[in-house]
């Protein structure tokens, strides 16, 4: 792979994009040692040989916004961004998990009156089905786009939504003056939140869909009310007011459909 990086350099690829190559690579040859087998059953590979990565000094750090800074990007959003925005920040899900989230993965979970979406293995980075946990908020979001398409939870003009990183999000992100911001901070946001607000590291996990021993799709719902609870830690501001508020009419949520003790918070903070 020497001559094929040394190239990469020369175009000018940045030590990141080319490891993202090299990761490519090192999958292919790891499938092909393990998984991917001839008609008699033998691996097309004896060993994956091994590929080591590029040092990358330069990475970039990840930016977890603030709430002010949380306000601002959002506000500055098209409506359909802002709610696949917010959803992400209240859920932790990945770019691609949200913008394919759809109406059949949903999951009613009657002992609790509410709902989950369990996203398939094959759409999830690490292979296994996600759970996904919603709080308040984010079912909020999610109960303002029922109706709108029988499919795709989220889309825009009519048809599915393929990325979050459009020239939308650019351009809203250069207003609100945090153009060093990308997509994948809304989930360091999350995780920054669920640690401000003392959720334990397990809950955490299971809460990020990362492999879990303790709790998979095939959740109990003493379980499930658990990691609800400790999602709905990270509904409300620093100045206590429900984060929905921050956006410019984009969900009009009806007070009726929230938990009892969302409904009570907002009274008394209004």
């Amino acid at each position: 792979m020497q001559a094929w990086i040394e190239t990469r350099q020369r175009a000018g690829r940045s030590t990141g994009t080319i490891n993202h190559g090299l990761k490519v690579v090192r999958r292919i040859l790891n499938l092909a040692a393990s998984d991917w087998v001839d008609e008699y059953g033998l691996t097309w590979l004896p060993a994956a040989p091994k590929i080591k990565l590029m040092p990358d000094t330069q990475k970039r750090q990840p930016y977890p916004l603030n709430w002010a800074e949380q306000t601002a990007l959002f506000k500055e959003l098209p409506e359909y961004l802002a709610q696949i925005a917010l959803f992400t920040v209240n859920t932790g899900c990945r770019d691609q998990e949200v913008c394919n989230l759809r109406w059949p993965w949903r999951e009613n979970v009657p002992e609790l009156n509410t709902f989950v979406f369990v996203i398939p293995g094959d759409r999830v980075k690490n292979g296994h089905d996600r759970l996904v946990v919603l709080n308040w908020v984010a079912r909020s979001v999610a109960d303002a786009r029922v109706g709108i398409d029988s499919e795709f939870v989220f889309t825009y003009d009519g048809s599915p939504i393929t990325r979050m990183l459009t020239s939308a999000w650019k351009r809203a992100r250069g207003r609100a003056g945090l153009s060093q911001v990308r997509v994948h901070d809304l989930q360091h946001t999350f995780g920054r939140r669920l640690r401000a607000s003392g959720v334990s590291f397990e809950d955490r996990q299971d809460l990020f869909g990362h492999k879990s021993s303790r709790i998979t799709t095939q959740y109990s719902a003493a379980e499930l009310s658990q990691l609800i609870e400790a999602f709905n830690t990270i509904c409300e501001t620093t100045d206590r007011r429900p984060e929905l508020e921050m956006l410019r009419g984009a969900l009009q949520i009806d007070s009726r459909k929230l938990p009892q003790s969302s409904r009570t918070q907002r009274v008394r903070n209004d």
